[in-house]
């Protein structure tokens, strides 16, 4: 019996990242990245840019009736996108990156090749975007901008 359905469902999502069409050369990574990702785009799932207080994932379990049977997870996923190409344009970069965060909703959503996207995959009954936050800073390689997001799931276990 599972504890928990968070490490099914970052590997899931993850996948389903990877798999997407619109995604194709962008670099899609589980948890933070290991090589230098400056001038690429990326989107990292479980690892957010804001540093040691940002969890990969955070969860919330209750029991799901009477009987102490089943749980109810709510949890969520953090994750982090980022377009980053050495110019000095914000806006080319900022919508970029909005960009990859439309792929990355778009991902979440049922469609006649990906039924199972908004379960992640059967791991969850559900998963949604529900935030973001825009970071933008000039370094001597140029603008980068990048989206720290969040997915929100509810899983049964």
């Amino acid at each position: 019996m599972a504890t928990t359905a968070v490490p099914a469902a970052i590997t899931a999502l993850v996948q389903i990242l990877s798999a997407a069409p619109a995604l194709a050369g962008v670099t899609v990574v589980d948890g933070p990245p290991t090589t230098d990702m400056s001038e690429a785009d990326f989107v990292a799932v479980g690892w957010n840019m804001g540093g040691d207080d940002q969890a990969a994932a955070e969860s919330l379990q209750d029991f799901a009736y009477a009987g102490a049977r089943a749980r109810d997870e709510d949890f969520t996923i953090s994750g982090w996108l980022e377009s980053w190409t050495g110019d000095e344009d914000f806006a080319a970069r900022r919508a970029r990156a909005y960009e990859l965060l439309a792929v990355l909703e778009g991902s979440l959503r049922a469609t006649q090749a990906q039924p199972e996207a908004p379960t992640l995959l059967g791991t969850v009954l559900w998963a949604h975007l529900t935030r973001h936050r825009l970071q933008q800073q000039f370094t001597d390689s140029g603008a980068r901008v990048g989206i720290s997001w969040t997915v929100a799931c509810r899983a049964r276990i």
